[in-house]
């Protein structure tokens, strides 16, 4: 089951954190755990009240939706333990037409990876006999790499170098130390010497018959003996192949986790020998093997917007996601999306009242948590609907969720207003960016910033701080304007303050700010619009 997303915007209020909770749990109704609700700003005071008044989580903080390793679906990885010998791995190669196998240690963690290229090297250092070795191999898995029976098993484990008796036998004996191997032909005299000179074992070649003598001599000399019917030149080729995965693989495969993003990784591939990189979980271990192939699928994540359908202000990488709905109350902004969509944009005072609306006309009683939620939210975006956006159907949705949750929404809407102008110890700049939003007006972009304040003595006393704040924040935003309003209920009006062009400012709003906008509460209704046709003239 592919999970969605449900984001409100960057600075999320709170009718953005309750709808996002609220529409999750409308959709969760008919497929359980399917709609995730989520965030990709913080939280703030008043939105932090509501969520501890009613004991409800907080959306999943998602900081981009932009993919990442962990959005791929990998297929089955053929990964093997670096103890294997070589001959496995070239034998899972061929059988499932690998180009590359990850080679894992003990706990399961890509430690490198054998591939065509390391195992031509293998057979090509046959060529140079004098320096053929093994490194310790359970004798069992030498004589299955040699299709050999074990005649002798003297030793367990064998390791040394490995010498073709093609020389004069004595110099064969002088070179060679109870530690190597010997390969041999049908030749008992031979046999016999290299056997009495104490080897470690002997690997009788071309299906030679062997003698009873030479079984008692290499049992009295503890000499490990194998049959085998490669000849020598075959025994040479194959030994090669026992050594451990370990000692072939190449380990400068990059590893990436899986919460890379995609773009990364493209690059990461793309400049790799191997054209390839293993991904791992947060434990580090193998969870696939990433590919050009693999990298050509489209990966996005599904998302629903709520209270808000532009993005500049939706969560960053929205433009790789996948977005289905789109649920809002705002102006329409400039967004594209892959396919047609479900889009419902309804002028009331919030998008909580949108979503009870959805309960309610699909026959759905939303919890009392939910209820509380939703609640919050309208009474929030609506300043206890008093604001001039303000509809019907607000009004009949607050009577609604009242009931449900059990609450005296003047009270409510008191204690909300409250906990949001809680401005005490919050920086100026955390402050503003609390509820910031970026505008497209005019073909100019535009931030406007909202705090409710409890007297205008508080902004008032801090002229010089905020406009300090908003110059900082346009040369961050690089925006033609960034606007700060500071509104006050009880005095029905708001304070605006502004950094940008000088002229600019003067030709929009005619007077030096801070200026007093009597009758401005709403930021979008009051204060977007009239603003926008003031830029066109401009």
């Amino acid at each position: 089951m592919t999970q969605i997303y449900c984001f409100g915007h960057r600075q999320p209020d709170t009718d953005s954190i309750a709808s996002v909770l609220g529409y999750a749990d409308f959709k969760n109704r008919s497929e359980p755990g399917r709609y995730v609700p989520a965030r990709c700003g913080e939280l703030n005071g008043e939105s932090k009240f509501m969520l501890e008044r009613y004991g409800v989580a907080a959306p999943a903080f998602i900081p981009t939706v932009e993919p990442t390793l962990a959005d791929i679906t990998y297929k089955p990885v053929f990964a093997l333990s670096e103890d294997v010998p070589a001959v496995d791995v070239a034998a899972l190669m061929a059988k499932e037409e690998l180009r590359n196998v990850i080679i894992t240690d003990a706990e399961g963690k890509p430690a490198g990876m054998i591939g065509e290229h390391a195992l031509a090297n293998a057979y090509i250092d046959t060529l140079h006999l004098a320096t053929l070795a093994v490194t310790p191999v359970p004798i069992g898995t030498l004589a299955r790499i040699l299709s050999a029976e074990v005649l002798v098993s003297a030793h367990a484990t064998l390791e040394g170098r490995v010498y073709i008796a093609i020389d004069a036998l004595h110099v064969t004996l002088a070179k060679m130390t109870e530690k190597d191997i010997a390969v041999v032909g049908d030749n008992e005299p031979a046999q016999l010497a290299l056997v009495s000179a104490g080897i470690a074992a002997l690997i009788i070649a071309e299906g030679a018959p062997v003698g009873s003598r030479v079984i008692s001599a290499a049992q009295q000399h503890r000499v490990s003996v194998l049959s085998t019917k490669l000849d020598a030149f075959g025994v040479g080729k194959m030994i090669n192949l026992a050594l451990p995965a370990r000692a072939m693989m190449e380990t400068r495969v990059p590893v990436l986790a899986c919460t890379e993003t995609i773009a990364k990784a493209r690059q990461v591939v793309a400049g790799s020998t191997f054209r390839a990189a293993c991904v791992v979980s947060p434990d580090g271990k193998l969870r696939g093997i990433l590919t050009r192939t693999t990298l050509l699928d489209d990966v996005r994540r599904p998302v629903v917007l709520l209270d808000h359908n532009e993005a500049s202000q939706a969560v960053p990488g929205i433009e790789e996601a996948d977005v289905v709905e789109i649920i809002d109350h705002h102006r329409l902004g400039a967004i594209t999306t892959l396919r047609p969509i479900r889009f419902f944009n309804d002028p009331v005072g919030a998008t909580s009242t949108i979503i009870t609306m959805k309960f309610r006309e699909a026959g759905l009683s939303p919890s009392r948590e939910i209820a509380g939620i939703l609640l919050c939210g309208i009474l929030s975006d609506t300043l206890g609907l008093r604001m001039s956006t303000t509809t019907h159907q607000d009004q009949t949705a607050v009577k609604y969720l009242a009931g449900i949750a059990g609450e005296d929404a003047e009270k409510l809407a008191v204690e909300l207003l409250e906990a949001g102008m809680d401005l005490s110890g919050v920086p100026l700049d955390a402050l503003l960016a609390r509820d910031t939003k970026l505008f497209t007006l005019a073909d100019r972009s535009v931030e406007i910033a909202q705090v409710m304040v409890p007297a205008f003595a508080w902004n008032r006393a801090r002229d010089s701080e905020i406009a300090a704040a908003l110059e900082k924040a346009r040369d961050k935003s690089g925006a033609a304007l960034s606007l700060a309003l500071f509104t006050n209920i009880p005095e029905n009006a708001s304070d605006l303050y502004g950094a940008g062009d000088a002229g600019l400012l003067t030709k929009v709003f005619g007077t030096p700010l801070p200026a007093r906008l009597p009758g401005v509460m709403s930021r979008k209704k009051d204060f977007v619009p009239w603003l926008g046709e003031k830029l066109r003239k401009c």
